[in-house]
């Protein structure tokens, strides 16, 4: 079966009373915990996406605290950390929370990660984080990009003096 294009859906949904949206809003969320999670931020949390970053940070640092040192067990909270990350950023559809959150969460590896590990899939996890960020800056407005940019040199050149597998003239 095939979906709807959105513009039928949205014609559709334009006739339909206020008590009948609500009807499939609810039946929506209660299918899919993305859906829930996508309705609490839209009514609760659009507002200031800023905020709800910051609430993200709190909700995942808990995560980092908790992280196993062992290069294999790290690895595979700092993917589940990512996928939630992204599943949050995604949510706000602005690319100054999701750049905010991506070198929220490089800081943070930097800071939990055992970096003297020579174990590549934790390794490449930071790197694919830079690279995204390298991405993401021209996408901001010039003040933001300014400051951002900033603030990911500093970063990098943390990385490169702590980590001997970060070669700072690769993302600089």
């Amino acid at each position: 079966m095939k979906p709807e294009k959105l513009s039928d859906l949205k014609k559709e949904l334009s006739g339909l009373s206020v008590h009948e949206l609500t009807d499939i809003c609810l039946r929506l969320a209660k299918y899919k915990k993305e859906n829930k999670e996508l309705l609490a931020y839209l009514l609760f949390d659009a507002d200031d996406p800023m905020k709800y970053a910051e609430e993200v940070k709190n909700f995942l640092l808990e995560d980092f605290k908790t992280m196993q040192k062992h290069y294999y067990y790290s690895t595979k909270s700092m993917r589940k950390i990512i996928r939630l990350i992204n599943r949050y950023a995604k949510y706000t559809g602005s690319k100054e929370v999701e750049t905010e959150l991506a070198l929220w969460f490089c800081i943070n590896f930097l800071k939990y990660a055992d970096l003297r590990t020579s174990h590549k899939p934790l390794q490449g996890l930071l790197t694919r984080q830079f690279e995204k960020i390298i991405k993401l800056l021209p996408k901001l407005h010039e003040d933001l990009q300014f400051d951002y940019q900033k603030e990911f040199e500093s970063l990098v050149i943390n990385a490169s003096e702590q980590t001997r597998w970060i070669n700072k003239s690769q993302y600089l």
